[in-house]
């Protein structure tokens, strides 16, 4: 029996259409997939019992010890005390880096002048500035914003300076000839391209800032996300201590998330190179 002409011009439609609902979706689908597929083999050799859960709990004992900590009062002054940390710290950062990175790029006697300090604090690890930290600022709160400022303020800078040093000579060339003000060339060439840089840095930073509120309060502290993994890890509650992880890789995703979103909103300010 022939098949009708339009029944199958339907289905060819349906199929170009989820061909193009799977081309938009095509990174949510291989990565959610691919996740899909790791929480399962972990999940069963949980349950299987190759691994003992002392080593590895599975993903359910994570979730059931997440859903235990979720009516503990402790547990989110917990959160509260390192996501304060996290946003006075980082915050600070940016609000001291994309400056000083700008007005770095453009002066090359201040250049002279900040490179020694940057680039030293480029080369140490600020892991090993905790102890002068604590010091200076006690087991508190601002101990770990100062750790947070620093893992974030030199990546932030440097993409800052370096996107100010690779702007477009030929757009600036012929700004000049036509006598563009500095503040002009500034607003419409040097600025704009600069805005990918920025952004590079923050993600960057935004990771530096994270892994520095974890040191800060598994070095010295009486509260916090990191305080409570370095309490769980030394009961041996690991599952606890995968769920104070996994919260900081959403939080670092949800970062990264938001500022992806900032950076499409700016896509409009990058200079059209073709």
């Amino acid at each position: 029996m022939a098949i009708p002409a339009h029944g199958e011009h339907y289905r060819e439609r349906r199929r170009s259409a989820l061909a193009r609902l799977y081309l938009a979706h095509e990174r949510l689908v291989i990565g959610g997939g691919t996740l899909a597929a790791l929480l399962l083999v972990w999940e069963a050799v949980g349950r299987s019992g190759l691994v003992d859960p002392l080593f590895l709990p599975s993903p359910t004992q994570i979730a059931q010890a997440g859903l235990g900590l979720s009516h503990d009062g402790d547990f989110w002054n917990d959160l509260q005390v390192s996501g304060r940390e996290f946003i006075l710290g980082y915050g600070a950062a940016v609000a001291v880096a994309i400056p000083l990175g700008l007005a770095v790029g453009l002066s090359k006697r201040l250049q002279y002048m900040l490179s020694p300090f940057v680039d030293t604090l480029n080369a140490v690890p600020r892991v090993t500035l905790l102890p002068l930290i604590v010091i200076w600022f006690g087991i508190g709160i601002w101990s770990k914003v100062m750790v947070v400022f620093l893992g974030a303020v030199i990546p932030i800078l440097i993409n800052t300076q370096a996107g100010v040093k690779t702007s477009e000579a030929r757009f600036i060339r012929v700004a000049r000839s036509f006598s563009a003000s500095k503040t002009k060339i500034f607003c419409s060439i040097i600025l704009p391209g600069t805005v990918p840089f920025i952004f590079t840095g923050l993600k960057y930073g935004a990771g530096r800032a994270l892994l520095g509120v974890v040191v800060g309060e598994l070095y010295a502290s009486t509260a916090g996300l990191g305080h409570m993994i370095a309490e769980a890890g030394n009961t041996f509650q690991t599952d606890v201590v995968f769920f104070g992880v996994l919260i900081f890789m959403v939080a670092g995703l949800v970062v990264v998330a938001f500022l992806d979103i900032f950076e499409r909103r700016f896509e409009r300010w990058r200079p059209d190179l073709h």
